[in-house]
């Protein structure tokens, strides 16, 4: 079975993020950079999968010469290949990283695409179902199990309050979601032979993709206010502080 990952380099969720000067960015010289943790989900399973049927697992990310590190990355948990789309400095949003994907896709001979169901950075849930759109394949999204089935593959997947169970025929795309694996850590040989293996790096301008113009365009950046410090309400008895937070929350928050 050949199984295509899709992965995206994320800032660390423990970094501290700073607008750039351009107020429409951040500053990136500063932040820890690592594989979207949906991403690495996707990888696990994907490896879980081929070491079960047999086949290849290819890695495939956009983005800069930095984005090799989640390539590397991928390769050390154990994926065969992996390819990086340069995107030569041009600003995507998610629907034009979704077509760019699907075209370098369609090059190949996949029989199962996946990817994180969300990245922790932007937290637009595009990709994944646009790619799967583009590509005019079947995708169940939320994925917490899935099981192939000749050439089926069944999953459940979270919804509200509960779980569904979806078939689809293959070729399809599945998007992760916590609890469906447990990553695997990368081990010292691993990374040694990830150092070794090639990266096919594409540029953008030469993939046959025309991406057009952005849909959504980041016109400013701003941190959220400052919180202010907590109150505490003074009283002699229980009852004399619940008349006074009533006052407080009446006559000064004015919520009540």
């Amino acid at each position: 079975m050949e199984i295509a990952v899709l992965i995206k380099q994320v800032p660390s969720t423990d970094s501290v993020v700073e607008i750039a000067a351009d107020g429409t960015t951040i500053k990136t010289d500063v932040i820890k950079w690592v594989v979207n943790p949906y991403d690495e989900m996707a990888v696990e399973e994907a490896l879980q999968i081929r070491d079960a049927v047999g086949g290849s697992v290819t890695v495939f990310t956009l983005g800069p010469d930095k984005a090799v590190d989640a390539l590397r990355t991928a390769l050390a948990m154990g994926a065969d290949t992996a390819v990086r789309i340069d995107t030569e400095g041009k600003a995507l949003d998610g629907l034009a990283v979704a077509k760019v994907l699907a075209g370098e896709l369609k090059k190949g001979s996949f029989d199962l695409i996946v990817a994180g169901h969300r990245a922790v950075d932007d937290d637009n849930y595009q990709v994944g179902p646009a790619v799967a759109e583009f590509m005019g394949i079947p995708h169940i999204s939320m994925v917490i199990k899935q099981e192939l089935d000749g050439d089926k593959i069944r999953c459940t997947r979270t919804v509200e309050g509960g779980t569904l169970v979806l078939e689809a025929a293959l070729p399809a795309m599945i998007t992760t979601q916590r609890g469906l694996n447990e990553p695997r850590y990368t081990s010292l040989p691993g990374i040694m032979k990830a150092k070794k293996k090639p990266i096919d790096t594409r540029p953008l301008s030469e993939t046959g993709t025309d991406v057009g113009e952005a849909m959504v365009k980041t016109i400013a950046l701003k941190l959220p206010p400052e919180r202010k410090g907590g109150r505490i309400i003074e009283g002699e008895s229980a009852a004399e502080k619940a008349a006074a937070l009533v006052k407080v929350l009446k006559e000064e928050a004015k919520v009540i």
